[in-house]
Order: structure tokens, then sequence, then C-alpha cells
């Protein structure tokens, strides 16, 4: 039951944040898209947890593989429903022309905090397994989902838009950024919650970054790779 009451927490966070948007910015809020998205939001949560524990896990393994890649398979299948797309979704190795050359000096600056703060996380010497996910599933599974299905979703909820560092900033790329700092720092248990600041910030800061370079470069290539670089390079300090 934990589990369920943290999710439902953070989406009732979304609606109150919708909420303050609409009463800030009469009419910015597409209500239908933003239920659209709480529930891609609950369906991703069910996916990566097996059904929160219902369904056995078949996979053999220390790392959450099968949760990994069932919620990977079902935001494939939904972007690809028509209204959506692939590519709208920035689910393309295609790069927007020109892109590369800003796009670039941000992956570096990206790559250039994960290993200046990698010592700081020290870890158990990984095994081949450890590094086999922490290099393809938590790029793949959540930079598809954040900075790509739900964000064109949260996209379409939230209207209002702002020509910022040469993209269309909405309050979707904040909220996603928010939603994906909450689901790493936020949750319930034991009848109580609790919130880790640090994690909220090395989760929710760097997702800034690849936020504008998924909305720069039309893609989130650049951001799967530059995330599993993240994770990846704290298994060898």
């Amino acid at each position: 039951m934990d589990p369920v009451i943290s999710i439902a927490s953070i989406i009732a966070m979304l609606f109150a944040a919708a909420g303050l948007i609409v009463t800030l910015q009469p009419g910015s809020v597409h209500w239908r898209w933003l239920a659209i998205a709480a529930g891609l939001i609950l369906l991703n949560d069910l996916l990566l947890t097996n059904a929160y524990g219902l369904v056995p896990d078949v996979l053999p393994g220390r790392w959450n593989w099968q949760g990994k890649a069932l919620a990977l398979l079902a935001t494939l299948a939904i972007a690809a429903l028509p209204g959506l797309g692939w590519r709208k979704a920035g689910i393309t190795l295609h790069q927007v022309s020109g892109s590369l050359r800003a796009a670039v000096p941000v992956a570096l600056t990206y790559c250039a905090f994960f290993l200046a703060i990698a010592p700081l996380f020290p870890d158990d010497p990984p095994n081949g397994e450890t590094i086999a996910f922490q290099l393809t599933m938590p790029g793949l599974e959540e930079e598809l989902f954040y900075r790509g299905l739900l964000l064109l979703a949260l996209d379409r909820a939230f209207t209002a838009r702002k020509r910022l560092m040469g993209v269309d900033w909405g309050w979707g790329a904040i909220v996603s950024c928010t939603l994906f700092g909450l689901t790493h720092a936020f949750g319930y248990a034991n009848g109580s919650f609790s919130f880790d600041p640090i994690y909220m910030t090395l989760t929710a800061v760097p997702s800034l970054i690849a936020v504008w370079l998924r909305l720069r470069t039309g893609s989130v290539l650049i951001p799967v790779l530059l995330h599993n670089f993240g994770n990846a390079i704290g298994l060898m300090a």
C-alpha cells in the first residue's frame, strides 16, 4: 500500500501545481491532457513495480530488468498511437539541423558535473550485471518516458510558452523535471512521508539540462547517452 500512497501523492502534487499555474495564467491548462499525463505516471509506476509486487519477477538478476523493460515497452507503444507519434515525443535518432553545435558544449558540461560528484558517492565494486544495467535501462526507460512521452503530454497540458536559451519552454518542462526528482527523492513508508533534498537536486537539476537538450535537438538520444553515463561513472569512482 505504501507505494500506492507515494505515487498518489505525487499525482496530487501535479494537480496542485496545475491549480496554481492556472490561477497565475488563466486558460493555460488543458485538463484533459493533464489527466492523461497523470494516467501515464500511474501506469509507468505500476509497470516499474511489477504491479506493486503482484506480478512475479521472472527475469534473473538483482536489478529491475523486468519492470524497466515493461515500462519501456509501454512508453514505446503509447507514443506510437495516432495523435502522438515517436517523432513528436523525441523518440528518434534525427537531430534538428544545426543543434549539435549548441548541444555538445552543454553535454560536456553535464558529463563534467557527474565526473566531479562521482567521488562523493562511492559504491561497492560493480559486477557485470550492474554495469550492463546502468549503461542501458535507466537512460532508455526514464528518458523516453520523462523527456519523451510524458513531456509531450505535459506540454499539451500546459500551453503557455516562453522563448529562452534557444528553445520554447513550457511549464511541462519544469513539471516533468520536478516529477522526475520526486520519484527519486519522495516516498511514503511505515506511516510517514520522506523527502531527500540531495537526491532531489541530483536528479531534478540535471534533468533540466536533459530537457533543454531534448527540446534543442528534437531527440532524446543525447539525454539517454548522458543519463547512462551519469549512472555508470559513479561505478568507476
